[in-house]
């Protein structure tokens, strides 16, 4: 049974990592989506100030973590009208993305939907029921026996912004096949381009699924937008009967997420302040290595949102993580996110200011040199 998954993909970049690692100045490493800056000041507090917690957590969350949810949807997102029991927490996304098709009973001869360009924990939550796994982004070639539909949006890796009419043609399709459409939404409140000034849109958008939140759920994370990566602080929103069954088994299963957490949760949703200042941080390293990347040679695709940037020199991937690797850059592969990525790489936005700025020099020091 352990032999459902293949080796973790990231062990696969550990020789080009080595390879990084013997430049003059060291490796620079941009192939993990894990935040460097600090965690902002008003969620320590709120986790210290909420550490005394002898008692077992609440697996469908708190009142207060709920009513913060369903504030920050309509102030954030633009959905108004939810309740709270159309909310509950998460131990991280990840965690809900790779166990929801066995949570829904998906097995052998079920089909789980993925972006043509996806995530990793979306086929290791498929092949972990023995589900089948199809790679495909046009609603009207989705499988008659779909049971479980992915969109996420903005995308990891690649950035793309689902509009409007494109969320609401997934929906629909779903609703017609009697598949749960689930939409992971983690990247939402970054927004570069055409989408710095306006709300990226959400499933739970009643332009999109028509004020019902039926056979719907969204999955969001804080882990980007407030540095939470370690602290595992995730929900998911959508249709009531649903979340209702799935407190259910998380309660048997064990898969609370601490109260500490669900409080600075709260905390975190209610102050976009320190989501303004990562924003811009984020702004800024983007505008420095987008520059240095696009200078190099790659052409960007998409890279609208997000933490990543999505480029290709038009050539096999691993020779250009290779070719990177030479200049003590460390970059993730497309083939990661699926076999429509052969020839792109994935640039990752966190890191320091000093590493960005250092990436983007060897870029530009090596034009010369690529041209020999």
């Amino acid at each position: 049974m352990f032999d459902r998954l293949p080796e973790y993909p990231w062990e696969q970049l550990k020789p080009y990592s080595a390879k990084a690692a013997l430049h003059e100045r060291g490796a620079v490493d941009l192939s993990v989506g894990s935040p460097v800056d600090p965690t902002p000041a008003i969620i320590q507090e709120a986790l210290n100030a909420s550490s005394n917690a002898p008692g077992y957590p609440s697996t469908g969350g708190s009142p207060e973590f709920k009513a913060a949810v369903v504030e920050w949807f309509a102030r954030r997102r633009g959905v108004e009208g939810l309740t709270p029991a159309q909310v509950m927490p998460t131990i991280g996304s990840k965690e809900l993305i790779s166990w929801l098709p066995l949570m829904m009973g998906l097995g052998p001869g079920d089909v789980v939907v993925q972006p043509k360009v996806a995530y990793t924990a979306y086929v290791v939550g498929a092949a972990m029921c023995g589900a089948e796994i199809v790679s495909e982004d046009d609603p009207a070639l989705w499988p008659s026996n779909a049971k479980l539909i992915w969109i996420n949006s903005p995308g990891n890796p690649d950035g793309r912004v689902l509009s409007v009419e494109q969320m609401k043609a997934a929906v629909d399709r779903a609703r017609e096949l009697g598949a749960l459409l689930a939409s992971d939404e983690c990247y939402a409140e970054l927004g570069w381009d055409e989408w710095a000034d306006q709300l990226i849109p959400s499933v739970l958008d009643p332009r999109v699924c028509g004020g019902s939140h039926d056979g719907v759920l969204a999955v969001y994370s804080l882990s980007k937008q407030s540095n939470l990566a370690g602290y595992r602080a995730a929900f998911a929103v959508g249709e009531a009967s649903l979340i209702k069954a799935l407190v259910n088994l998380r309660m048997h299963s064990g898969l609370n997420s601490p109260a500490p957490m669900q409080r600075v949760m709260a905390v975190a949703l209610a102050d976009y302040e320190h989501v303004a200042v990562a924003r811009e941080l984020y702004r800024e390293r983007r505008e420095v290595l987008l520059s240095a990347v696009r200078d190099y040679g790659f052409e960007l695709s998409d890279s609208e949102a997000g933490l990543y940037l999505w480029a290709t020199l038009g050539e096999d991937c691993w020779a250009t993580v290779d070719r990177m690797a030479e200049l003590g850059i460390v970059v993730v592969p497309g083939i990661f996110y699926g076999e429509f990525s052969t020839k792109h790489v994935r640039f990752s936005l966190t890191a320091t200011d000093a590493d960005i700025a250092e990436a983007a020099k060897r870029l530009r020091d090596a034009i010369g040199l690529r041209s020999l």
